[in-house]
């Protein structure tokens, strides 16, 4: 399962809404507020406010910042891709086990 943290106004959010759109996948749009200063649940996972921010459970792998989502969506899941989660790219953790995405 794939959840996007997100809101309307954002262009990146839209660059990778439009990207799980494209590659068919199923997701989960969790819409904050557009104040960073309401986005306790973003700040949890990440420790930041900013969003776009992408926790794919199946993998394990929490992604920020619209361009590395996208581009770990396309390693991940684009055509060619193996199915394996692509590595870790410079917004991205591994493993995150004391995050609870959801």
């Amino acid at each position: 399962m794939i959840e996007l943290y997100q809101h309307e106004y954002c262009s990146g959010c839209s660059r990778v809404r439009r990207k799980l759109t494209d590659l068919g996948l199923d997701w989960i749009s969790r819409t904050v507020d557009p104040d960073h200063r309401n986005r306790q649940k973003v700040i949890d996972l990440v420790g930041q406010p900013s969003v776009p921010v992408l926790v794919d459970i199946e993998h394990r792998m929490i992604v920020t910042e619209a361009h590395d989502i996208c581009a770990y969506l396309d390693e991940t899941y684009g055509p060619g891709a193996t199915g394996e989660p692509a590595p870790c790219p410079a917004g991205g953790t591994r493993d995150p086990q004391s995050r609870e995405p959801g």
